[in-house]
C-alpha cells in the first residue's frame, strides 16, 4: 500500500486520439492509480463522501469498476458482471487496479466498439457512452477516495468535461426524487432499492470543474 509511482497510461492509450473515449478513460485510470497506492493501512476504515462506503469498501468498488469496463468491452452478459471484488478485500488493490486497467485495454482495442450498442445492467448505449459513464465513475470515486485520505489529485480539463457530460446525459435533472421513485415502483416485489445518487448540490457557475462534477452527483465539494 505504499507504492506511489504513477503508472503509465494503460497500454495503447497514448497512441489514441486525445478525444478518444478510451484515451480519456485511461487518463482517469492513471490519475486514480497513485491515489489508490498512497492509501495507508490506518485509513482503511475511515468514511468517504460516498454514503455508506469506507475507504476499504471504495477501494474494492474501484477494482470492480475497471473489471466491469473490461466486461463491457468483451460484451459479456451483464448478469455475469462482478458486483464486488472480494478477492482484494484484504489488500492488493493497486495491483488489482493495474491488472484491471490492462484488461480494459485488451478488451477495447477495436475502434468499432465505440459505435457498437453495448448492454449494461440497466440500459443499452454505445461503447463510447459506456466509457464516458465509467470515466465519470472513476473520477468521482477517485475524488471520494482522495477526500477521505487527504490527497489532492489533478485531472485534465478534458477528462472532467467528458465525465460531466456523461453524468448530465444520464441524469439531466437536478432533482432526482421522481426518477428514483419510478425506478423503485417498477421493481419486482421484494427487490431492495437504494437511490444511487442524491439530488445535485448547488455550486457557483465559476466553481472548479471537479467541484461542479461532484456536486452534480450529490456530493458537497
Amino acid at each position: 500500500m505504499t507504492n506511489t509511482e504513477t503508472p503509465p497510461l494503460p497500454a495503447t492509450a497514448t497512441a489514441l486520439d486525445p478525444g478518444d473515449p478510451r484515451h480519456l478513460f485511461a487518463r482517469a485510470v492513471a490519475t486514480a492509480g497513485p491515489v489508490i497506492a498512497a492509501v495507508g493501512d490506518d485509513q482503511l476504515d475511515q468514511p468517504t463522501p460516498c454514503d455508506g462506503l469506507t475507504v476499504r469498501d471504495l477501494l474494492e468498488h474501484l477494482v470492480m469498476v475497471v473489471r466491469r469496463v473490461a466486461a463491457a468491452g468483451r460484451a459479456d452478459e451483464p448478469s455475469t458482471w462482478p458486483t464486488d471484488a472480494p478477492d482484494v478485500r484484504g489488500g492488493g488493490w493497486y495491483a488489482a487496479w493495474t491488472e484491471g486497467a490492462h484488461a480494459v485495454q485488451a478488451a477495447w482495442t477495436d475502434d468499432a466498439l465505440l459505435d457498437r450498442p453495448t448492454e449494461l445492467p440497466w440500459t443499452t448505449i454505445t461503447g463510447a457512452e459506456v466509457l464516458g459513464t465509467y470515466t465519470n465513475e472513476v473520477v468521482v470515486h477517485t475524488w471520494d477516495l482522495a477526500r477521505a485520505t487527504g490527497q489532492s489529485p489533478v485531472w485534465g480539463a478534458d477528462v472532467l468535461a467528458a465525465a460531466e457530460a456523461a453524468i448530465r446525459r444520464e441524469l439531466p435533472m437536478a432533482d432526482r426524487g421522481a426518477l428514483w421513485a419510478g425506478f423503485a415502483a417498477n421493481l419486482p416485489e421484494g427487490v431492495p432499492w437504494e437511490d444511487p445518487f442524491g439530488n445535485a448540490v448547488p455550486v457557483a457557475d465559476d466553481a472548479p470543474a471537479i467541484d461542479r462534477l461532484v456536486a452534480w452527483t450529490g456530493r458537497r465539494p
